[in-house]
């Protein structure tokens, strides 16, 4: 370690090791600030550290030896604190875990009728007898069993919370491993050089470092929209025209700027238009019971917000930033054009037009004054000219030569342009422009192949707004005949191999020993490679499509929301999708607590003050095999206003051991038993999500994420389900990726990973890290 990272270490504050300790908890390890040389001093356990090593283990942890001894090297009784208060914090421990029914693995009975008689008791006079709850409801004599109760059965009100849960009855124990400064740092550097999106957790874990360890400039950022996260952090402590000017070097284009600006008035990475927003805000607060619709105020609150204000300071930030741009006025007046309305606002609210008009600026008095004029030609006029849109006349010689001047758009359209032009055609002039194209979009072609192409194939598509819609085959693929449909496919693998094969063969391999390991593991795990996620996994690292195996009979679904908002009517639904073989569909959910292999622990609407609330479900897989099930979708989903509220947790415990619900409480959550928990990102667009589904016959868990926009469980799309976990199921995994590298290099695989290189040693802990997984395609 050198002389800076042992000062950064030192200037370490408790606040800037938990964070440290936060991000490390995420790739399945604990930091510690110590010198990997120093692991070789002989060392004796503490009664502290042993104290702690039970409290872990309670957990579902265990450590690795490096950081067992790490630990009695440095850690006193404020770190081993440090480090309980950030596993707690991720696991939800000190939260509120009691759900509305006691003993709730034992139906309580209650009907839509007990419902209908408490509504009618509440509303209408009557002479009936029945108790009179805290939350001011009178629940009639006969209806409801109160006594099973922690709360109000008809609003779902809680009136007690407990911090109990359970601990030390998971069957199978997590590994942590150590994490020094130095490794931290290196996985900064990973994450700036990624070369695909970073999902939401990698993108908080990148602002936490940066925090941590500062940006020097010097570092290589891949991603446009990771530069967004560090033009940030840099921004905030710029002071003088030559910090901002350095900021401006992350953005290379109008469009980058633009891209800030609205990441930094709306939170999100990706540019979506106002209309969009404005819109999605009306159908997110849209409501099954007109009279509680807020569509169109929820609409009307949105626009406001969006109302462009800045102060003088991000006004001269930008105004420096279009004016020291490294093009001409024209070209970056045709990158302006296809968010032309937007730019029109943003110039009138940053006044750039009174900036364009001071000495040293006439670069961006050129660029607004060929706006202005449209003094420019389009690109995408002139593609669309050759290929006969909106005129008769076509010329794709022309059209694509213009393609090859934009790599990644050919490679976007490659799939209309082959069956417009013809495949031998459209492969024939890509093949001549692919090594411009990055390898991780090549793949995506590959893994898109195989539903593009079948026309019985349900397609999915994922707006940016947070939901899955589903959409009909191309129509051209009729002119085609299913043997050259076939043969389309085959030819879009055949270049993802090609292009692959090329680059791994162009790595010097001569300092290595010929010799790699690949993890089996690896091979259920899908390269991560256009399927963002919108979660944040605190506690563990997995990548969509990664597959769990169930142990024991029951899987137990769980739901905690509402952590430090204050008490109030904020209503989450956890449900379970139970789909048969004969094709019908039956949920569990707040509307039918018990459906065949499933039980529910009921239905809370309002949440209490600060800790929150929880909802379970409990899946037995004997009782699911004799119902004749296929599979079970997960799925967690707002009924209140709004979207999924920030911070909530949901995911999926599994043990060999008995796991117990408690007779008092209903507290039926054991941290030692979680098998794969996230947590909802702020900024979330999503009303509703399913978060995994679970094979009956198989006895396994595919991770995925796929965002609706339903209020309830039933508007769920099954086919767009079905052919997302298809495309999951079908994605190249990382272990085939690296089977193709081993081929490509000639390299030997090996048993063990001592025997393979130190380079070559691909485990399931350094697939955690997607952006070292990325590397591989360049």
């Amino acid at each position: 370690m050198d002389e800076n990272t042992l000062s950064g270490a030192k200037a370490l504050s408790a606040e800037g090791r938990k964070t440290l300790l936060s991000v490390s908890l995420r790739y399945n390890a604990l930091f510690a600030e110590i010198d990997r040389k120093d692991l070789a001093l002989p060392q004796e356990i503490t009664p502290e550290v042993s104290a702690f090593l039970l409290t872990l283990s309670d957990k579902g942890y265990i450590l690795e030896e490096d950081l067992l001894k790490a630990l009695c090297f440095k850690a006193d009784s404020q770190i081993l604190e440090e480090i309980t208060q950030v596993i707690d914090k991720a696991l939800g421990i000190g939260l509120n875990w009691m759900p509305l029914v006691k003993g709730w693995t034992v139906p309580t009975g209650e009907s839509w009728i007990d419902h209908c008689i408490t509504f009618f008791a509440n509303f209408f006079p009557n002479n009936m007898s029945g108790t009179t709850l805290p939350c001011g409801h009178f629940i009639p004599d006969g209806t409801f069993p109160l006594e099973r109760y922690n709360g109000c059965p008809f609003c779902g009100t809680p009136f007690k919370t407990s911090g109990f849960v359970y601990k030390g009855q998971g069957s199978k124990k997590k590994l942590l491993r150590l994490m020094t400064l130095e490794d931290l740092q290196k996985l900064k550097v990973s994450l700036l050089e990624s070369t695909v999106p970073l999902d939401a957790g990698q993108g908080e874990s990148l602002r936490s470092l940066i925090e941590v360890f500062g940006f020097d400039g010097c570092e290589k950022v891949e991603m446009k929209e990771t530069r967004l996260i560090v033009a940030d952090a840099l921004l905030a402590k710029a002071e003088s025209d030559d910090d901002i000017k350095r900021v401006g070097n992350l953005f290379s284009s109008p469009a980058d700027i633009l891209r800030y600006l609205w990441y930094k008035k709306t939170g999100r990475l990706q540019i979506i238009e106002p209309k969009t927003l404005i819109a999605h805000a009306g159908r997110l607060n849209s409501h099954l019971i007109s009279a509680l619709d807020k569509k169109a105020e929820a609409a009307e609150k949105k626009k406001r917000e969006l109302k462009l204000k800045y102060d003088r300071r991000m006004c001269r930030a930008v105004a420096l930033w279009l004016n020291s741009l490294d093009m001409d006025a024209e070209q970056a007046c045709e990158i302006m054009h296809p968010k032309r309305g937007m730019w029109v606002r943003m110039i009138r609210a940053l006044r750039l037009g009174e900036y364009s008009r001071k000495p040293g600026y006439e670069r961006l008095a050129k660029l607004l004054d060929t706006f202005y004029k449209d003094d420019y030609s389009v690109w995408k006029g002139q593609l669309d000219k050759c290929l006969g849109i909106n005129c008769g006349c076509v010329d794709y010689t022309k059209a694509l030569e213009l393609l090859k001047q934009r790599p990644g758009t050919f490679a976007r359209s490659l799939f209309a342009i082959m069956l417009t032009m013809g495949p031998k055609l459209a492969l024939d002039a890509f093949r001549q422009i692919m090594d411009k194209v990055p390898p991780r979009l090549i793949l995506s072609l590959a893994n898109a192949a195989d539903l593009y192409f079948d026309t019985e194939a349900v397609r999915i598509a994922r707006p940016l707004t947070g939901s899955t819609k589903t959409i009909d085959h191309n129509k051209k693929l009729e002119n085609f005949t299913p043997e050259q449909r076939d043969k389309m496919r085959r030819s879009v693998w055949g270049l993802y191999k090609e292009a692959l094969t090329r680059r791994f063969k162009t790595e010097d391999l001569s300092k290595t020993n010929g010799k790699i390991f690949i993890d089996k593991a690896l091979f259920d795990i899908p390269v991560s490679v256009g399927d963002r996620s919108a979660s944040i996994q605190d506690a563990s690292a997995a990548l969509q499509g990664t597959r769990f195996i169930v142990e024991g009979d029951s899987v137990r679904l769980f739901l905690q929301w509402g952590k430090g908002l204050k008490a109030q009517h904020l209503d989450m639904d956890l449900s379970a999708a139970i789909c048969f073989a004969d094709g019908h569909r039956e949920d569990c959910a707040y509307f039918n607590l018990v459906a065949p292999g499933a039980k529910h622990s009921g239905d809370i609407r309002n949440i209490p003050d600060l800790v929150g609330t929880a909802e379970y479900i409990e899946l037995s897989l004997p009782e699911l095999q004799e119902a004749g099930a296929r599979y079970v979708a997960f799925s967690c989903n707002a009924y209140s206003h709004g979207a999924i509220s920030p911070n909530l947790m949901v995911g999926w415990m599994n043990s060999a051991n008995p796991m117990s619900v408690s007779n008092d409480t209903g507290v039926a959550y054991d941290p030692s038993t979680v098998q794969h928990i996230v947590r909802i990102a702020e900024g979330n667009l999503s009303k509703g999500l399913i978060f995994g589904i679970l094979d009956v016959e198989q006895r396994e868990i595919t991770w995925l994420e796929m965002p609706f926009t339903s209020q309830v469980v039933t508007q769920m799309n099954t086919s767009a389900l079905s052919s997302l976990l298809r495309r999951l199921r079908n994605k190249l995994s990382v272990g085939e990726l690296l089977t193709l590298k081993a081929e490509a290099q000639d390299l030997t695989p090996t048993e063990t990973p001592e025997e393979a290189d130190e380079s070559l040693r691909y485990t399931y802990n350094w697939a955690l890290d997607a952006s070292a997984v990325s590397k591989l395609l360049g």
